[in-house]
């Protein structure tokens, strides 16, 4: 699956993450809380403020999750990258 670019998929979407790190993680943490709002919305036998605070706990271990992601990206960029990095360009 190569684009128009010569970049695969993932190496755009590595290109996204890095560029947009905070809004990945939102987005992650707002569909991961909403995930598991309907989950525990199914289940009958809990109050619902249980259930608020497991999604909330469900949202907080992917965030989590994807900053660690995000880090990985980060550092891997930082790694391999070829070109200045953004605070070298900013130092300038």
């Amino acid at each position: 699956m190569e684009q128009s670019n010569g970049q695969t998929s993932l190496e755009s979407m590595r290109k996204w993450v890095v560029d947009h790190k905070l809004r990945a993680v939102g987005s992650l943490w707002l569909t991961g809380i909403g995930t598991s709002i309907a989950y525990n919305w199914t289940r009958a036998s809990m109050k619902p403020s249980v259930k608020i605070i497991h999604a909330r706990l469900h949202a907080q271990a992917l965030t989590l999750a994807a900053l660690a992601g995000a880090a990985a990206v980060e550092y891997y960029d930082h790694h391999h990258s070829k070109s200045n990095s953004s605070a070298e360009q900013y130092a300038n």
